[in-house]
């Protein structure tokens, strides 16, 4: 899974000026030496943003060597040791902040997703994340949700048509929408539709929807509701994706024996915390 791209390297560039500025002003007490330095892994977790890093210490020292002792997706235990970096000191420890907020970031929304991932585990039922992003990281969260073993749901407003509560309030209904999109779209683009009630998705399905969103449902209105939808997408031999979301994640085993296809959620983003990290130098090597 690539992450870096010309906006990664973009921001990163960011957010090293937003946290270097003009210069570290405690350089001048340092001595300046090639050492060696590691990351210790503080919490049990799941390794996100060890290519990050890499790319990170490159644009600010391109003498600075990496060697990762994990990849992003591992689990990772405490104590453990997860990559050593070699170069000038001045420039490990102007890079180290900005380097460990990201991955210890990172590394809870994929701890997070992985922990719901489990839970799915014998379903079939795949785990998607949700557009409820960090603005300016929504890039590097949906990859910590694939590095978790979760499933990216759209990008941004122009990867798929989505119907709405809002967009159907100010619309002439589900089925006229979908006419108009398929009138105006691409081929290519999906269409889905965010359905609060049964009557809504059954139209969502009947009209040819691509997916049907079922929102803030009960298990077993869902569980009631799924052979009716599949009845009608027998008949229009057209296959529809079944999704789930505003569910509890304490509840999401259940919702996933409902017979969806997907059950998407903000919580590996919005719920997760931070997977501690911290970088030791451990000796001074010869400059």
């Amino acid at each position: 899974m690539t992450i870096i791209t010309p906006n990664i390297s973009r921001l990163l560039d960011l957010w090293l000026d937003e946290d270097i500025g003009r210069g570290d002003l405690s350089q001048p007490a340092i001595e300046n030496k090639i050492v060696s330095a590691c990351w210790i892994c503080k919490q049990q977790g799941v390794f996100c943003g060890g290519e990050l890093v890499k790319s990170l210490y490159q644009r600010l020292d391109k003498s600075v060597e990496i060697k990762l002792h994990r990849s992003d997706g591992e689990e990772v235990i405490v104590g453990e040791k997860v990559m050593e970096l070699n170069g000038p000191v001045s420039s490990l420890l102007a890079g180290e902040r900005t380097a460990l907020n990201l991955v210890m970031h990172l590394s809870g929304i994929a701890t997070t997703t992985k922990k719901l991932v489990s839970a799915l585990e014998g379903t079939n039922v795949q785990l998607a994340d949700t557009r409820k992003t960090t603005p300016g990281l929504r890039q590097l969260e949906k990859y910590a949700v694939r590095c978790g073993g979760g499933i990216n749901h759209r990008l941004g407003l122009d990867d798929a048509a989505m119907l709405k509560e809002n967009h159907i309030a100010w619309s002439k209904g589900i089925t006229r929408s979908i006419e108009l999109l398929k009138e105006n779209l691409p081929w290519t683009t999906k269409i889905i539709v965010e359905a609060e009630t049964r009557k809504q998705a059954i139209e969502a399905v009947s009209a040819g929807a691509d997916g049907v969103l079922l929102d803030e449902m009960k298990p077993d209105d869902i569980r009631r509701l799924i052979p009716q939808l599949k009845a009608i997408t027998k008949n229009n031999s057209k296959e529809v994706i079944i999704e789930a979301s505003g569910i509890d994640p304490e509840h999401i085993r259940d919702y996933a024996s409902t017979g969806v296809d997907i059950i998407s959620s903000s919580a590996p983003v919005s719920q997760s915390k931070w997977i501690d990290f911290s970088m030791r130098f451990t000796e001074k090597r010869s400059s």
